[in-house]
């Protein structure tokens, strides 16, 4: 099956820290590929893998759930923790729950997660008739270029469909079941104005995390995928500040 122009994987071979990227539901790696190329410019090992499903046509994702955009994730953080001493995840929306289950479930593996506009729950009044309207109705209009900066267009979907996203409510129920397990640093950085993901699903992360090492900034430029948006550098120094901090710190797993 031939890939979305710009939905290619990313990864670079770099120092001893990695990081570990998760792109959104129905996007693409090419949301978050300004991002890796930074990361990888700053000589850090970086992966952005293409969840199974995405970046071909929406009859690909209908086959496809949660669970195998988890096992594509984790299974990129088990490769980086093989050849990296600390490994940090990231993601964009359901990228950023992707990172957060990953935080939970693999402890000392992830050192520390930076979460952009994640999503955790569900809009209620959709999520209600899911589970019937999903035999019926295939799809349902996309959810991709939400950008305030104009001539930019995010690589995805224009339909959503709905088999998918009903495993999209599972998995966001999972991850918020899970949330009090995440102990690690965590770099919140939300949009003040979001159309696709309320600010409340940050503030419900900030709240139900374990981790006492929370630091979280407001996007005021741009809406939801703001990686590609007005606050990118933002995003990206923020990320750097956020991971020379902790990589350089001393931990009980490091011996000392």
């Amino acid at each position: 099956m031939l890939l979305l122009p710009g939905a290619e994987p990313f990864s670079h071979e770099g120092s001893a820290t990695g990081v570990l990227l998760c792109h959104g539901f129905t996007g693409s790696p090419q949301s978050l590929r300004p991002w890796a190329e930074h990361l990888a410019d700053r000589g850090l090992t970086v992966s952005l893998p293409l969840l199974p499903g995405h970046g071909t046509r929406w009859q690909d994702l209908q086959r496809t759930g949660w669970q195998d955009w988890y096992a594509a994730v984790d299974r990129a953080l088990r490769e980086l923790t093989d050849r990296c001493e600390h490994v940090f995840v990231g993601g964009l929306s359901m990228g950023a729950a992707l990172a957060l289950r990953l935080a939970a479930r693999r402890g000392a593996a992830v050192r520390g997660v930076v979460a952009v506009n994640p999503a955790v729950t569900f809009p209620r009044l959709q999520g209600r008739a899911l589970p019937v309207l999903r035999h019926v109705v295939p799809t349902t209009r996309g959810l991709i270029s939400d950008i305030a900066r104009e001539g930019v267009v995010e690589v995805g979907y224009d339909r959503v469909p709905l088999h998918a996203a009903y495993s999209l409510r599972a998995l966001f129920a999972r991850v918020r079941e899970e949330l009090p397990q995440v102990t690690q640093p965590l770099l919140l950085l939300r949009s003040r104005v979001d159309h696709v993901v309320p600010a409340s699903d940050t503030a419900l992360v900030r709240a139900a995390v374990s981790a006492t090492d929370i630091t979280e900034h407001v996007l005021e430029f741009s809406f939801h995928v703001a990686t590609l948006d007005r606050d990118a550098e933002r995003i990206f120094q923020e990320t750097d500040a956020f991971i020379s901090r902790l990589a350089t710190r001393k931990t009980a797993r490091d011996g000392t």
